[in-house]
């Protein structure tokens, strides 16, 4: 069992930025995608960005320009670095990985924005 861990949330500013790492405890290279997803309170979870094995990066709408996400390798990790914070995008994030009969998540990082 592969096993995820987040970090990198914390309070911060509208306007400011957070780096969100996603350490992984086996080669990410196995799975199909990695991705970010985001849960607030009273709403449902939902994909932030994803990566795939060929490298290939999709966003939801309302972080398109302000969020990046990337991967090393060799090191096992998946970042996300969110920058513009907007009070919005305060919620618990999520490291996913998933692949063919293969579906992990982390615990979840919080990540608060402050108007």
């Amino acid at each position: 069992q592969v096993q995820l861990v987040e970090s990198g949330g914390g309070l911060v500013q509208a306007g400011g930025s957070l780096r969100l790492t996603c350490a992984a405890s086996a080669s990410i290279f196995v799975f199909n995608h990695m991705g970010w997803y985001r849960q607030a309170p009273g709403k449902q979870r939902e994909l932030v960005a994803r990566i795939t094995n060929g490298g290939s990066t999709v966003y939801v709408d309302s972080v398109q320009g302000r969020f990046t996400i990337s991967r090393d390798i060799a090191k096992k990790t998946v970042h996300l670095q969110m920058n513009s914070l907007k009070p919005e995008d305060t919620a618990v994030y999520y490291c996913n990985a998933f692949g063919v009969a293969m579906n992990y998540w982390g615990n979840g990082t919080l990540v608060t924005v402050s108007s």
